[in-house]
């Protein structure tokens, strides 16, 4: 299938408007090369609020493991944009009159894919997925409704003039793949909403970007080719399809995905330390009132990565105890490995997360005495972006460019190789403190025996760790 991964390659950036890219700003970035810039993007990029997003890494806290992963949100902010903006040429270049694409339609989509992550919060989803659900109950909080209110705010405090159904837009397309998406049948030219964030079928230049880009900083191969798809696609009955013969290809785009978190965004290591950071800003959240930024723009785009600094750096005494957790990532020592049971797919329905009061509960009578607050657990969920089912069910495809039929390919018309089941689940155990590293392998063992039946080891804990009690 012709996959491989970008370097340095850029689709040809033709338009049918009349604007030239020679009187534009250009940046050259590391994946996509010239990156143009058009005057009214150049207006939310030049503010104190997208160049916050410099300061996000891309990956948390993964450059930690894979040192070469300090890519920033800027980056990829830029290179969402760029490929918003060649996926709504090419639809236009070879579907234009029939779909009515003008200049309002591709600004629009570019903007879409700039602001699409300038909610984000510190430390990529850590935030939102681990620290704010651990110190606000029954968080709900999400960086794409931060996004469109931030959206709002930076127009407001730099008197950005644009039309406002454009930004209107532009906020309901950043909106498009997560629960507050705006009801289907109200979206005019539907097919444009599949573009930034494709909440239809998943497959959007959102994940075009940060595959390869997150490929590339941690030294992995990849090979999944974006622009075939991007070359090949085509709107039908609203909605963007791809080409039947191109079904592997996308494909290899949701398991270079999978493969990608269970390799990089999920590794042991990164997760331990993940851990540690959420303890120590649920520890400073008190004092320094972190969560308090959630609700205003006008406050929250002063938080970022820097937070940890912050903490590091202060002398004062209620801080004491996230500045020891930081100092032992630096010192890299960390919460420790102590073993991890994989989910068999026929318990996936039924399962529910480990705590670490269940493994605690778990422990024998006698010997060391377990308390929650020694036992950090982390459930990992890897699969194609819909869970346990397969995300291909929900695409459609057309057979050549001389069809106007579309339709979906089930799994048996294709092969027997692909996976039967669409979703792993992981329960890592970790020990905060070294000395009970063989305790809470042991108590985490008699809980898989009481709960499962099979005592699994994955990674059975090494004997020297065990030793260390």
């Amino acid at each position: 299938m012709g996959a491989y991964c970008s370097e340095g390659m850029s689709l040809s950036p033709a338009s049918n408007f009349g604007y030239s890219h020679r009187l534009s700003k250009h940046v050259y970035d590391n994946v996509h090369g010239n990156i143009f810039l058009d005057p009214l993007s150049l207006k939310f990029i030049d503010t104190e609020q997208f160049q916050r997003l410099r300061d996000l890494k891309q990956l948390g806290v993964t450059h930690l493991v894979y040192p070469g992963a300090v890519h920033s949100r800027f980056e990829h902010s830029l290179g969402v944009y760029w490929l918003a903006g060649e996926a709504i040429q090419k639809l236009n270049e070879y579907q234009g009159l029939e779909l009515g694409i003008d200049r309002f339609d591709i600004q629009t989509v570019k903007l879409a894919g700039l602001l699409h992550d300038v909610g984000h919060g510190p430390f990529s989803h850590l935030f939102e997925r681990e620290f704010l659900p651990r110190v606000i109950s029954g968080s709900h909080w999400s960086h794409e409704q931060m996004s469109a209110k931030m959206v709002d705010h930076i127009i407001d405090e730099n008197h950005i003039d644009i039309d406002f159904e454009m930004i209107k837009r532009v906020k309901e397309m950043i909106l498009a793949s997560s629960e507050f998406a705006a009801p289907k049948g109200t979206r005019e030219k539907r097919f444009m909403y599949d573009i930034v964030a494709n909440g239809r079928n998943g497959i959007d230049v959102d994940k075009f970007d940060y595959i390869v880009r997150d490929s590339r900083a941690c030294a992995l191969g990849c090979n999944f080719h974006f622009q075939r798809l991007m070359e090949t696609m085509r709107v039908l009955g609203d909605e963007i399809c791809y080409r039947a013969k191109d079904y592997l290809t996308i494909h290899k785009l949701f398991s270079t995905r999978a493969d990608l978190y269970r390799t990089v965004y999920t590794h042991p290591k990164v997760k331990a330390t993940e851990l540690m950071v959420v303890d120590a800003l649920v520890k400073a959240n008190d004092y320094l009132q972190i969560s308090s930024h959630i609700q205003d723009p006008s406050v929250y785009w002063k938080l970022d990565d820097t937070i940890i600094k912050t903490i590091e750096t202060a002398p004062d005494q209620e801080l004491r105890e996230s500045r020891d957790l930081i100092l032992r990532i630096r010192r890299r020592n960390l919460y420790q490995f102590c073993n991890e049971y994989a989910v068999p797919k026929e318990k996936l329905e039924n399962f529910k997360d480990v705590t670490a009061q269940d493994i605690v509960c778990s422990q024998k009578h006698g010997g060391v005495i377990l308390k929650e607050e020694d036992v950090a657990v982390s459930n990992v969920r890897i699969d194609l972006t819909r869970g346990r089912q397969n995300p291909l069910e929900r695409i459609n495809f057309f057979k050549d460019y001389e069809s106007e039929e579309k339709f979906s390919i089930s799994d048996d018309r294709i092969s027997h190789l692909l996976p039967t089941s669409y979703q792993d689940m992981i329960v890592r155990v970790y020990s905060k403190k070294p000395e009970l590293v063989g305790a809470i392998s042991e108590a985490f063992e008699n809980f898989q025996l009481k709960t499962y039946g099979i005592k699994a080891q994955v990674h059975s804990t090494p004997e020297k760790k065990k030793r260390l009690m």
